[in-house]
């Protein structure tokens, strides 16, 4: 595919309160800004997809007992642990840039090649739908919200994630991609060997310098 050059200004900063950073996003979507975001979540908190349901999706009394925050994102997919070691990155993309993001599947492919070059890991491969993997495992997730004039495309890099921390929050999820085939969560995820700032500088020269 071949990737067409964007550049977007940096916005990197992260809110105490996990919902004021997930509210940021929907902010930036509204207001149909060319951006790349970086923040990383200093406290747990489990993430829902806009059709996600708690009691399929979550354990509840575990997050309660940890005191462990359930919320909720405007974009689809899965539930998710976020936390130190996962750094999370939003994108928001003007659809008047490129007619072709119209197209959802489309967006979907071309965002996450570009991730993929952008973050230059041998052997990290795009799988399923919006996942990128490395080893056979999952290494980013990523999901979609749009509006008439804009594409939010928002998700996870692992990078020092401690995976078991997921079986203590998320059950399994209903749907799953053919690669998981039915592994754990602890099984199921891995980490990319770049540093928080080696990722940082890698996605900012690709978003962010002109080419």
């Amino acid at each position: 595919m071949r990737i067409r050059p964007v550049t977007l200004s940096l916005i990197d900063v992260c809110f105490a309160d996990p919902s004021d950073n997930l509210r940021f996003d929907e902010q930036l979507l509204a207001a149909g800004a060319s951006v790349l975001r970086l923040w990383e979540s200093a406290k747990e908190c489990v993430v829902l997809g806009q059709s996600g349901r708690c009691e399929r999706d979550v354990l509840l009394d575990a997050c309660r007992a940890a005191e462990v925050p359930v919320l909720r994102r405007c974009s689809g997919g899965g539930a998710v642990l976020l936390g130190p070691g996962c750094l999370n990155y939003s994108l928001v993309l003007p659809l008047q840039w490129n007619s072709r993001w119209r197209d959802v599947r489309y967006s979907l492919l071309w965002a996450m090649e570009r991730m993929r070059q952008a973050l230059g890991i041998p052997g990290l491969r795009n799988e399923g739908d919006c996942d990128l993997v490395l080893n056979d495992r999952k290494v980013s997730g990523n999901a979609q919200r749009r509006t008439q004039s804009a594409i939010l495309h928002h998700g996870t890099i692992l990078y020092d994630f401690d995976s078991a921390r997921a079986e203590c929050f998320l059950k399994l999820p209903h749907r799953q991609p053919r690669y998981r085939a039915g592994r754990s969560h602890a099984e199921f995820l891995g980490n990319v060997p770049l540093s928080d700032v080696e990722i940082r500088a890698r996605l900012a020269d690709a978003w962010c310098c002109q080419s």
